[in-house]
This record gives structure tokens, sequence and C-alpha cells, in this order.
């Protein structure tokens, strides 16, 4: 008899259950549910393409002439109420990053597993933690002083480093790894801009500096404690065992490098981030304490190394393939140094262009910014639903989910950017007489620089930082694929090249344009 009690138990349960889920994969938008697993099937098939396949499910969402849906809930075991939900809608992505930021933070699922790396820094903290840490950023980020240094920074790496290895290799006729090459410079840009210490990755030996490798390796295994149910990641963490036991050891390399940096800097301050934030006050009127100074300097570098040597080797793969827009490019920085620098195109080359001669590439930052768009950074970007909300479209989110806002997704929409969105074309960010860069009057049509209060305050250095990279590259060369080589997409938090971008470096010939193109 009680085993029988115990078989209609567990059987009334199960058609419970089963009810349960049938009624809610009526609602559902998105890929198909299953019972238990959710649609962790779909997602483990595609994971090698997971961009691409969260893009599809949002365009079929809402029919395929309109796309006016483009929220889907998503069943996933590993998540709090079963689901999360994906948006490219910019009237949703607006609501979630301006009209109701505060219902929206990073929430503690990414805190808790970006907690050992970052701490408290700017990106991952809320509240008045990140306020603080804001206010006093953007001070520093509106000063000429911090352009300027930037801009030396930039300079000395190219001129000394950067030059010298491309020219080898086109000397050589052998190939780079040109996402490496940028990978390397950015990082030493951004190390000497945030805390005055180049590590000097970028030299023609390549050679392997452990504060990089292990904050690589830092940065992956945090990464992994997203994909995974939190108790998986504390277990390992408790036992020191796989991807735990990596981000320990790499943790402690991480720590004593930043203390060395920061015992320097105690010493002898200078223009750089860290001394900076070594001046400023914390919400109670007290100064910043070491351990914070130096996860605030680790957010910086974190933020400044990948998205823009990201977006550069994207860059130049599709100048690659679109050579129209490489004429165009190289065009327009013949005009510009020919007022600048006069008409000895030997004199171009022979020291990389100043952040003013960038400040007036309007096309090329047409083309870093139509590269951003299809190509973002940072492809997928997430936050916690603080209270049980209703999005724009009409989408429930209910208080303790997850929301996700996918930029890789925007950039493909026909609703959204036209029926050629899949073309690169740098002149839909011109003015009618492409004189001038327009932004899209809806700024939440482009993310890549997130948006509302949390937009990147480095944006424009940004911005100058890829032109002036790009104009060194382009103005001295024309660079091919190496045969054989694949582009694709590497599944990590940042859209990095899987296999790197080999590239084979041909010398380019140079021709001043015409006198009444220049004074044009």
């Amino acid at each position: 008899m009680e085993s029988v009690l115990v078989l209609f138990s567990f059987a009334a349960a199960t058609s419970a259950y089963l009810l349960w889920f049938w009624v809610l994969a009526r609602k559902l938008t998105g890929p198909t549910a299953w019972p238990l697993v959710g649609s962790l099937p779909y997602l483990y098939m595609n994971r090698s393409r997971i961009h691409d396949w969260i893009a599809g499910n949002l365009q079929t969402t809402g029919g395929a002439a309109t796309y006016q849906t483009c929220t889907i809930p998503i069943p996933f075991f590993a998540r709090k109420l079963g689901f999360y939900t994906v948006t490219c809608h910019p009237k949703n992505i607006e609501h979630i990053l301006r009209t109701r930021f505060e219902n929206y933070p990073k929430g503690p699922t990414w805190q808790t597993a970006f907690h050992d790396l970052l701490g408290q820094g700017i990106f991952n903290s809320d509240g008045e933690t990140w306020l603080i840490q804001r206010k006093t950023a953007a001070l520093e980020f509106t000063t000429r002083t911090l352009r300027q240094a930037m801009a030396r920074w930039v300079n000395r790496t190219v001129r000394t480093r950067f030059w010298i290895i491309l020219d080898k290799a086109a000397k050589d006729h052998t190939s780079v790894d040109l996402q490496d090459l940028l990978l390397r410079l950015t990082f030493d840009n951004i190390c000497g801009l945030t805390f005055g210490k180049d590590p000097e990755t970028l030299s023609p030996e390549l050679p392997e500096n452990p504060f990089a490798v292990a904050f690589d390796s830092a940065t992956e295994a945090t990464l992994q404690r997203l994909l995974y149910p939190g108790f998986l990641w504390r277990l390992k963490n408790f036992l020191d065992v796989g991807a735990e036991k990596k981000l320990r050891r790499s943790l402690q390399i991480v720590e004593n490098y930043m203390t060395e940096a920061l015992e320097a800097r105690k010493e002898a301050p200078s223009d750089d981030l860290l001394s900076r934030f070594m001046k400023k006050r914390d919400v109670d009127g007290n100064p910043f304490p070491s351990s914070v100074l130096k996860r605030i300097a680790l957010n910086f570098v974190l933020a400044g190394r990948d998205t823009s040597s990201v977006a550069l080797s994207w860059f130049f793969w599709t100048v690659m393939n679109t050579r129209r827009v490489e004429e165009k490019i190289v065009a327009e920085i013949a005009t510009v140094l020919t007022q600048t620098r006069g008409g000895d195109v030997q004199k171009w080359v022979e020291e990389p262009l100043t952040f003013d001669e960038a400040d007036r590439l309007v096309y090329l930052k047409s083309a870093l910014a139509e590269t951003l768009r299809l190509y973002p950074s940072v492809p997928e970007d997430f936050k916690y639903v603080v209270s049980d909300d209703v999005l724009p479209d009409g989408s429930v989110v209910p208080a303790g989910s997850t929301v996700t806002y996918s930029i890789y997704s925007i950039g493909r929409m026909k609703s959204v950017w036209g029926e050629d969105c899949m073309e690169f074309r740098p002149e839909r960010w011109l003015s009618a007489a492409g004189e001038r860069f327009e932004p899209p009057k809806d700024g939440y049509k482009f993310v890549a620089f997130n948006g509302g209060p949390r937009t990147c305050l480095g944006k424009d250095l940004a911005y100058l930082q890829m032109k002036a990279v790009a104009a060194a590259v382009l103005l001295r060369y024309r660079l091919e694929l190496v045969p054989g080589h694949r582009v694709e997409q590497k599944m990590s938090l940042t859209l990095f090249m899987k296999n790197g971008l080999r590239v084979y470096l041909k010398p380019r010939e140079l021709v001043a344009p015409p006198r009444a193109a220049v004074s044009a």
C-alpha cells in the first residue's frame, strides 16, 4: 500500500510539473524548451556560435518582416526562476539602462562571481560604491591632461615597438597575429595610463609577462563562474581544484604586481589614474584603502585593454574584406596629413598621428563605429531584476531573474538599421554632406559603449587610440589574410577572434592628394 502511495504521489507531482511546464512553454517566444533542461540542449549545440544563435532567435521572434517583439525568455535550469530574458529592442534597452536604471543593477550573481578579481571596483559595484567611483573617474576623464598622457603612451608604443615588429614581418615576408599584437599594445598603454608602469608585453621578442598571463588566466577562470551553477564553482573553490585553483594562483601574481605598482606610486606620485585616485576620498570622506585602490586600477585595465584591441581586430578584418572603405580611409588620412605635415609623404610615416590629427578623421571614426555596430567588443550584457517589471514591448521580467540585452543582435536587425543592416557601410554614420560624424538620434540603437548613467567614460579616448593605431597600420601597410586562416568568434564575454588574426603586411605606396582636394 505504501509503495502505491509513493508511486501515485510521484505520478501526481510529475503530471503537475508537466502541466505547469506546458502552460509556461506556450508563453515562451524563444527556442523550444524541454522539461527540466529547458533550452540547454540548443544552447550547447550552438555554443561555438552563441551570438549568432541569439540573434537568429531574436530575428524570428516578432515575425520575419518586422521583428517588433525582440524579447526571448529562455528556460535554463541553472538560473533562478527557470529562465532569463534576452532583448535587442532599443526601447527595452533604454528602459533598462536609463529609465529604470535603479531596477537593473549588476546584481549578486555577477558581483559574487567577479568579486575575487575586481572587488568593488567601478565595473563590479552598484549604488553608492559605484557612484563615488563614477564621479571621481568622470572628473579625471574630462581633463586634457589625461588625453595628453594617453597620446604620449600610444605614440611611444607605436613608434618604438609596434612599427619595428610590423616592419620586420613585412621585410621577412612572415605573417603576424595582429590580434595578439593589438592586445599587447593596448595592454601596455592602459597599464601606463593607469599606474604609470609599462609592462612592455609588446616587444620584438613577444615576451610572456607574468602579470599579463595571470590577468588573462584570472579573467577566463572568473568567466567560468557565470557559466555554471553557483554551488558548483563554490565547491571547486572550497576543494581548490580546476579553474578555481587556477584562479587562486593567478590572483596571487596579480595581487603582487598591483602591490608593487601601488607602493611605487606612493613613493613617486605621477599623473596616472592610480596616483589621481590616491588623492581622492571615499563615500565617508576617507582616503581609499590600498585594497580598494588596487581593485580600482584593475577595473580600468580590464576595460581599457580588451575592448579597444578586439574592436581594432574586427576593424582590420572588415577593411580587408571591403577595399572600397580602405581606400577612402587612406585618402582621408592623406588629406589630413597634407594639411598638417605638408606634401612630403615621407614625413607622414616618420611619427604616428597626434590625437589632434586623429580628431579630424571623420570617415575613419565612422568605419570604427560601423565595426562596433556589427562586432561589438562586449556582445551581450546582463542585468539583475530587482522588482517585477514590464518592458516597453510588453515583456514581463520577474524580480530575481536575469535580463540580457544583446548588443550583437541590435546591429543585425532590419527593423533597427534597415535592409542593409548586414552590410559594412561607414557612410550611415556621416551627415548628408559627409563632413560630420552623426550617431543615430535614437542613442539606444548603438550601445557598444553602454548607455545611460553607466555610459563608458573612456569612449572618446578609445576612439582616439583606435584611430591613431588604425592610421599607423594602414598608412604603412596593406593587409592580406593568411590563406586558409579561419576567422571565428571565441566563446567569451569579449568578442575575441578564436584563432587570432593572421595577416601578411604589404608595404603601401602613398601619394599626396591633389591641392584642390586638400583645400576643399
